[in-house]
């Protein structure tokens, strides 16, 4: 049996936990993995509910955390090292950054004949400045020499990683994007839409908007409601806009949401995070991102997968996952004139959402579902496994 130990960076909501959760419960048996992994910030939601939702129990890492920490990273350090040690995995396989950085030096240090790392996103630009981002990009090319096989979640992913930031040679790469249970989000469908709907007290002719992400400053709120500002002056009166998640920007929102509606008379709400999101999706008719970085945004592809036209920045993957003017907009990052003039015409136009919802659930169905993600991964670890023979 071939044992596979999968690290991942902290156990929030997000592609990373579904991916982890996915590859662990339905690898073939030939696969014995165990799931590691840090827990959830502060203001972020945590998502341990969804590998516990597939019946596994991950280890916890609390010394696994987000921010760099010298005491904490070597404490992560010697622990991952220790369970290495014990559970003598044949491939180590790390998701997202700070994983990737710490496990990876565990895994190479206990020689570990197959290192395996996935890139969900990355922080080369638009988080940090210039010398912040450099000294990452330095990091990553490090530990890519001594990674067996990177994983991209997107075409677009793979020619940055290569060509752009050059972190190590596209031979090296593999494309396997990201695979999801989109099932839940068709099964009652109307009896979901009607329930949250009645629940948040929707009118049949209100045009439900949603932004659903941690509310920081990578996600571009701020854009978000120059948006909303811009339909308002525009004299856009049909739209209620809801506010998905929790972070460090919720009281900045929150200020400049009160100051819109008191301008405007605007039904704008924050929920804080939203366990049972298929539910919620149901009740949408628009689901927007305004991020000015992402890897694949599992909010987009879950909106599709419940027939909710998007409309999105295009960064990262998102172009891979949407398909223009079919299930959605992808508008160029800080373009407002043209998202206001998108959203505009999604919100006013019921038969084009129509369309959009129907392509929608056709093109995600199948290319973002979990059993194709988990048929990609065993045949890259086979193959791995047999070049180190």
């Amino acid at each position: 049996m071939t044992k596979v130990l999968r690290i991942i960076n902290r156990f929030n909501i997000g592609g990373p936990t579904y991916n982890a959760t996915f590859l662990t419960r339905f690898l073939d048996p030939e696969f014995e993995t165990l799931l590691i992994g840090g827990l959830p910030e502060e203001g972020e939601s945590d998502s341990l509910h969804i590998p516990e939702e597939y019946g596994l129990r991950p280890t916890i890492i609390k010394e696994l955390k987000r921010i760099p920490n010298l005491k904490s990273d070597r404490e992560a350090y010697k622990k991952i090292k220790e369970i290495i040690l014990e559970f003598k995995p044949d491939i180590v396989h790390t998701h997202a950054s700070k994983a990737g950085a710490i496990g990876r030096r565990a895994a190479y240090a206990c020689k570990v004949p197959v290192i395996v790392h996935t890139f969900h996103g990355h922080v080369f630009h638009s988080y940090f400045g210039k010398i912040k981002s450099s000294i990452f990009k330095f990091i990553e090319r490090r530990l890519a020499q001594k990674t067996t096989a990177i994983v991209a979640i997107s075409e677009i992913q793979k020619k940055e990683l290569s060509e752009i930031y050059k972190i190590c040679p596209k031979d090296k790469i593999h494309v396997v994007p990201l695979g999801f249970d989109l099932q839940k989000f068709q099964e009652n469908f109307e009896e979901k839409r009607d329930g949250t709907r009645q629940y948040y007290g929707l009118k049949e002719n209100d045009v439900a908007i949603a932004i659903i992400g941690r509310l920081t400053k990578i996600k571009n709120h701020a854009f978000f409601l120059d948006v909303v500002t811009k339909l308002l002056e525009n004299g856009q009166k049909n739209a209620v806009y809801f506010i998905v998640g929790d972070g460090e920007l919720k009281e900045e929102i929150q200020e400049r949401v009160d100051q819109l509606k008191t301008t405007f008379d605007v039904d704008i709400r924050l929920t804080s995070w939203i366990k049972d999101i298929a539910s919620f999706n149901a009740g949408m008719d628009i689901i927007c991102l305004t991020s000015d970085n992402e890897g694949t945004p599992v909010s987009l592809i879950e909106a599709q997968a419940s027939n909710v036209p998007v409309l999105t920045t295009n960064v990262g993957g998102v172009r891979d996952i949407v398909l223009e003017g079919k299930t959605g907009y992808v508008i160029n990052k800080g373009n407002l004139e043209e998202y206001v003039e998108k959203l505009g015409n999604l919100i006013n136009n019921k038969e084009l959402r129509k369309e959009f919802s129907k392509n929608g659930w056709l093109f995600v169905k199948e290319k973002f579902h979990y059993t194709r993600l988990v048929k990609d991964m065993e045949e890259l670890y086979r193959k791995l496994l047999k070049a180190n023979v």
